[in-house]
């Protein structure tokens, strides 16, 4: 056998080799906000605006809505070798504030749960107007990406 051959059946035995490997490469990516551990906890119910700010940080984008609210929005996609990366969550963490003593009166972690807007923390859906909106916008952009 002519040591070309040998060379070629050796090139393809090593790219038949490498081949499952390229399924096996997974990664998983965070955008956006990446909340800290136990940082819910520290802004409890009645915290200030610059607590909120101390803990949570500058938000991804700031609203007024019968008051100010906070929005700290994140995505995690998944990707497997060579493949487009598949969105697999979204969320807004939203920090509500009383309008004039800018404190905190409530907080919300909304994310997609059969297709609908749901907060993780209230465990319901949201209610509609302009805020339910923006979210639906929110968490459904990107979803090609």
């Amino acid at each position: 056998m002519s040591e070309f051959m040998i060379g070629r059946r050796a090139l393809v035995a090593g790219a038949l080799a490498a081949l499952p490997l390229g399924g096996c490469f997974t990664q998983t990516m965070q955008r956006g906000y990446v909340m800290p551990e136990n940082a819910l906890e520290q802004v409890p119910i009645g915290s200030t605006q610059e607590q909120v700010l101390i803990v949570l940080g500058t938000p991804s984008t700031v609203a007024t809505l019968n008051g100010e609210v906070f929005y700290y929005i994140s995505q995690t996609t998944k990707q497997t070798a060579f493949l487009d990366p598949k969105i697999v969550d979204q969320r807004v963490l939203a920090v509500y504030f009383e309008p004039k003593a800018r404190r905190v009166t409530r907080v919300a972690n909304y994310g997609l749960q059969d297709g609908k807007v749901f907060d993780f923390i209230g465990r319901s859906t949201s209610a509609g107007g302009e805020e339910l909106s923006f979210l639906r916008q929110v968490l459904s952009a990107n979803k090609s990406s």
